[in-house]
């Protein structure tokens, strides 16, 4: 089991019940004298609807589901309603969705980003939840639903974390060229600001990292800020100590060595066991078996015994290199990996006929971790667009948000079965 983030000093939250769209009533306006055709401030204030809670620490901690209350947004996209252009307050972030993303992420039902509005990633694991805890099929918030989800966690949903002088730093890219042959001439492909790197980083969207912390200045080290509580995401390559059969480079021989084996292993197990006690495992190398859904785009990933260990929303496939339809496994896992275009590829708006390495990093094409397939040039991977997972077409490959993608990586093997799924 992941742990959560601990940032900040987490301090007593008020849990007070938020009644659905019940708000606090406005502030009175002064009277003034009314202008003939013109309303007064007063009567303006009594026209419009009531606001939305403010997206602060507190609402979220407090938010609880509401039967007959709807869920703000209608699909998970900023910036227009079907139809037509929607105003941008249509899709202000809701603090009880923003509490749902965030217990369903930490239960390893993935939303993708977390950006509390309503859509497709959120129902599907919405849905794929309630299967999996024995309760009916469903897309949309219920009573029973939202207290099962509660039990899963009784740690806050929100937390506070103080930026460093190294995220103020980056490095970062000033921009990530469109063209993939640019994108080669980069030394890294790194993240182009702290506002990116933070967003990912806590796995939402950049929009709701600014409606959580409006006017925060996010390149002044020593900035608190508001982010959901989830295992913050590390870009890359697992340390040295956490893979295992690490060699010893000490040169002791013998009895010496034997010791200091020894002694090695006892204080791993001190480690561990204190690591389980707090809460921070590292996941085990537990998934045997990883279906791609093609018609869902989904991934799911199972035990030995076939329970459902994880749920990520995914695109998979393209017009250009469709997905397969078959069984497959994994050959290995690439940490921080390097991007290599092969002109057999003939992706859409790539002119050159010579075969190009693109830089490893975030804003890589396959993001910050590898998963291959025994299946020439097809993989599980990041993305460096983690709001276009499961709304858009790979270039064939399976591709997730990057801190879906690294989770995944750090419980799979060698040899473990992955099936492509059409219905």
């Amino acid at each position: 089991m992941l742990g959560l983030l601990k940032v900040g000093g987490v301090s007593a939250l008020a849990w007070t019940c938020l009644v659905g769209g019940a708000q606090a009533a406005p502030e009175k306006a002064v009277p003034e004298k009314e202008t003939p055709g013109k309303e007064t401030p007063a009567k303006a204030d009594a026209a419009r609807p009531a606001e939305a809670p403010a997206l602060t620490r507190d609402a979220i901690e407090a938010a609880t589901f509401v039967d007959g209350a709807k869920p703000k947004g209608d699909d998970g996209q900023a910036g227009a309603k079907k139809g037509g252009k929607g105003k941008a307050d249509d899709k202000r972030p809701d603090p009880l969705l923003v509490k749902v993303q965030v217990l369903l992420d930490r239960a390893q039902f993935s939303p993708g980003a977390i950006d509390g509005r309503d859509g497709e990633n959120l129902r599907g694991a919405l849905s794929a939840f309630a299967v999996a805890n024995g309760l009916p099929a469903a897309t949309r918030m219920n009573a029973k639903l939202f207290e099962t989800l509660k039990a899963t966690s009784t740690e806050p949903v929100a937390a506070e974390y103080t930026l460093t002088e190294a995220d103020v730093a980056g490095p970062y890219v000033p921009e990530i060229p469109a063209k993939m042959e640019k994108q080669a001439d980069l030394e890294a492909l790194s993240y182009t600001d702290a506002r990116e790197m933070l967003a990912e980083r806590f796995h939402m969207t950049p929009a709701l990292l600014t409606a959580l912390n409006p006017d925060k200045p996010l390149d002044k080290a020593g900035t608190v800020i508001t982010v959901p509580a989830v295992p913050a995401l590390e870009t890359g390559k697992p340390k040295p100590e956490d893979k295992a059969g690490k060699s010893d480079k000490g040169g002791r021989t013998g009895k010496a060595a034997k010791e200091d084996k020894e002694d090695k292993a006892a204080k791993e197990d001190k480690a561990a066991k204190e690591d389980k006690a707090s809460g921070d495992d590292k996941p085990a190398k537990d998934v045997a078996r990883i279906t791609v859904d093609k018609a869902t785009r989904h991934v799911r990933a199972f035990d030995e015994a076939g329970k459902l260990l994880a749920f990520y929303p995914a695109s998979i496939g393209s017009a250009e290199k469709p997905a397969p339809s078959r069984k497959t496994k994994v050959k290995g896992v690439a940490f921080a990996p390097t991007y290599t275009y092969n002109p057999k590829y003939a992706f859409k708006g790539v002119k050159t006929k010579e075969k190009f390495t693109i830089p490893p990093g975030p804003n890589n094409p396959v993001g910050v971790v590898w998963i291959d397939l025994a299946i020439p040039s097809y993989g599980i991977h990041g993305t460096p667009e983690p709001e276009k997972v499961g709304k858009t077409e790979s270039h064939g490959c399976i591709r997730l948000t990057n801190w879906d993608a690294r989770s995944l990586a750090l419980r799979v093997a060698p040899g473990t079965e992955v099936t492509f799924v059409d219905d």
